[in-house]
């Protein structure tokens, strides 16, 4: 009887001290005490402490006092009192200088914050001008009334002004800004004869909440930013209102600009642009195409350096962002080499964002296009930007007369074969009598012909393109450099050893920004645009060889400074990400297409050779079109999961520098090695391909020798005769 209850004790007691019926045991509560004897005997021994043999506690009882123990001494050391950090006016002013210059810099990375209080020396100045860094936000405005009124909250004010000086500055910037036509508290902008038509609705593509929504979710799940720009109007097609979100929320997020469609404008403005925007943001030169790409490997390259930036993390996400209809989808489709996403010669294909796959840690994130609504845009604009589905737009020919006026003449002329006219209704009528677009009594459908040129404007097939600002001054610029070039090769024949060890020097430095940054050879830009020599400016060569345009695609190289600690030179672990960052050797990357044909640089047609020669292994690969398709696959599936290939390597136009740049600055007509062909034709045939052995009529005669039956036949006849 006591070893069940011995056995029941244990089985409780492993169960977690609990008969099962939800009450909780004591602790000294047994078969002998229980649950009421053990708290009365705990509160008759309770409040009093526990003593050793020797008769001192060693725990106290509770709520036991003890001596207060003796006053604590404070070492007498400078440490203790005086300042933790001194810093003069003159550091403090240098401190503020360099680090406006790193914040403003967009190829400068902070790679590690430092302990400090950064926010009590930022100030910013007005949206969009960037960061500096000045005397704080002790100078901000408040109301008059929450300063020195009844509801007062702070004893000494902020005020925007120190001095009567810049108040009376201040003022006079407000007069020279203000405008009567923009002052809505005048009467006389109030009151009117007329009452504005309402826009159609047709006109608020890409505005509308759930485009807006979609754009946000692809910012904040992507770690690097692509805005696509449309090389033909840059300026047109740039959403300001993204990148002072980004500016504001979202630093850490790095911004790049894509120019695409630089095959429908010339080559000289595709540098002037890059040029320019690579003052504000790292810009690339791209060409979508998913055979004949250009930019392919470079933007590929500078996606792996942020990559290599983003160490810490598994994967980064690229997303593109911008208007619609400038090629998003097809940027994407072009990096993957396959169709991975709808693309349409129409605004609004790409409803929702998608995610694809480029590598094993570079993901893409394709985006509906957005547009950013602006006062100064007029309908004309909207439709010829191409945000607007040109079958939707009503009356379609008052647009025609925007089309003729920022076309040159001759090119309406060569590509509609129209000379005269005298206005945009007279050139819409010969171009329907040409077509053959007339209604009933032979009048011109004036409607249908204006659809059909603005379908030819939108997908490129009218030469037009933005002229870059200032591009005199940069003609200008271009003949200085050149004579500044003249000036210094005529130097270095006179100083000799000396001026060639200064180029040399040069020349070393140029090839270490190389190795760094990312390189584009406008040159190879296959345009397909047939321009008017007035417009193929001939510009320095220099800026068509060099796509950064003075260093601009120094991203992720060198410059890894850890500017929070002062400007001074980084740390192990800075210079660690310095070198991670640098790239491989491309030289032997590419190896593999060192014969390959290039486009030329201006009219975009192969020589007749080049079409020989792909005439001839298409010949001879007619017939291991499956094998080819299959050895495609398996290298994009190995370039995915290893990362180590170049997914843009194979395109002649990819914009990263050859294997034979230097050979090609001394002899620049180098002939390339020919490009090993191999016959991929199957040898023999295997008869288990052809014959159909599964489905074979099995009741089917068997076909029998001739010779042996002539055989049989000639044994029976002498068989018969004997």
């Amino acid at each position: 009887m006591g070893g069940e209850k011995k056995r029941e004790a244990n089985r409780r007691k492993a169960a977690g001290g609990s008969d099962g019926l939800g009450n909780l045991h004591l602790k000294g509560e047994n078969f002998y005490r229980d649950r009421a004897k053990v708290q009365r005997l705990k509160m008759l021994n309770g409040g009093k402490p526990i003593r050793n043999p020797d008769g001192k506690i060693i725990k106290a009882a509770a709520f036991q006092s003890s001596d207060a123990p003796a006053v604590a001494r404070v070492e007498p050391n400078r440490k203790w009192f005086g300042n933790t950090r001194v810093i003069t006016q003159e550091s403090l002013e240098t401190f503020r200088s360099e680090m406006s210059a790193k914040l403003n810099d967009p190829y400068q990375v902070l790679l590690k914050h430092a302990k400090l209080p950064l926010s009590l020396v930022t100030d910013a100045k007005a949206p969009g001008e960037g960061t500096v860094m000045g005397a704080g936000h002790m100078l901000e405005t408040e109301s008059f009334a929450h300063t020195f009124g009844a509801k007062a909250q702070r004893k000494r004010p902020k005020i925007a002004q120190a001095s009567l000086e810049e108040l009376m500055t201040t003022v006079d910037q407000v007069q020279e800004k203000y405008a009567v036509a923009s002052d809505g508290q005048l009467l006389s902008n109030r009151i009117t004869d007329y009452v504005d038509e309402a826009r159609d609705w047709v006109f608020n593509a890409g505005q509308s909440k759930r485009i807006w929504n979609e754009l946000y979710k692809v910012i904040d799940s992507s770690d690097v930013v692509i805005h696509v720009l449309d090389a033909r109007d840059p300026m047109g097609t740039r959403c300001k209102n993204v990148e002072k979100y980004l500016n504001k929320e979202a630093k850490h997020k790095h911004l790049v600009f894509l120019l695409n469609k630089v095959d429908l404008v010339p080559t000289w403005v595709t540098a002037r642009w890059v040029k320019l925007l690579s003052k504000e943001y790292p810009t690339l030169a791209f060409h979508a195409s998913i055979n004949n790409s250009f930019g392919k490997g470079s933007l590929i390259q500078l996606l792996r350096q942020f990559a290599k930036l983003h160490s810490d993390k598994k994967q980064i996400s690229v997303g593109f962002i911008g208007y619609p209809n400038t090629g998003k989808s097809s940027i994407i489709n072009t990096l993957k080499k396959k169709k991975v996403c709808n693309v349409a010669p129409i605004p609004g294909e790409t409803k929702v964002w998608q995610y694809i796959t480029l590598m094993r840690r570079i993901y893409l994130i394709d985006c509906p296009g957005v547009v950013h609504p602006s006062a100064e845009d007029t309908d004309a604009d909207i439709v010829l930007k191409g945000v607007v589905r040109v079958e939707n737009v009503k009356a379609p020919e008052q647009y025609i007369p925007d089309v003729l006026t920022r076309v040159r003449h001759e090119y309406i002329t060569k590509t509609y074969n129209v000379e005269r006219w005298a206005d945009h209704e007279e050139f819409l009528s010969l171009l329907a009598q040409q077509s053959g677009r007339l209604l009933k009594g032979g009048e011109p459908d004036l409607s249908t012909v204006a659809k059909m040129v603005l379908n030819d404007w939108l997908r490129g097939k009218i030469p037009y393109f933005t002229a870059p600002p200032d591009s005199e001054a940069f003609a200008a610029q271009m003949a200085a450099a050149e004579a500044r070039a003249a000036a210094a090769e005529a130097a270095q024949i006179v100083d000799g050893p000396a001026g060639q060890q200064g180029d040399d020097a040069a020349s070393r430095k140029r090839k270490a920004r190389k190795a760094i940054g990312v390189e584009q050879t406008f040159s190879k830009i296959p345009v397909l645009t047939d321009f008017l020599p007035l417009d193929m400016v001939d510009t320095d060569p220099s800026i068509l060889q060099d796509g950064n345009a003075g260093g601009a695609m120094d991203v992720s190289g060198g410059d890894f400074t850890d500017f929070a600690e002062g400007g001074d030179a980084a740390s192990g672990e800075t210079k660690e990400m310095a070198a991670a960052a640098e790239q491989p050797d491309w030289d032997e990357v590419f190896q593999s297409v060192v014969g390959e044909e290039t486009v030329s640089s201006l009219g975009g047609e192969t020589s007749q050779v080049a079409g020989k020669k792909r005439k001839a292994r298409g010949a001879d690969s007619a017939a291991g079109n499956d094998e080819e398709g299959q050895e495609q696959d398996e290298e994009q599936e190995e370039e995915e999961e290893e990362g180590d290939g170049d997914a843009g390597g194979e395109d002649d136009d990819s914009g990263v520098a050859s294997a034979d740049d230097d050979d090609d600055e001394t002899n620049p007509r180098a002939k390339k090695a020919k490009r090993m062909t191999t016959n991929k034709k199957k040898v023999g045939t295997h008869y288990y391909e052809k014959a159909n052995v599964k489905n074979r009529n099995r009741n089917k005669s068997r076909p029998v020798d001739p010779k042996r039956k002539t055989k049989e036949l000639q044994s029976m006849g002498k068989s018969k005769s004997r």
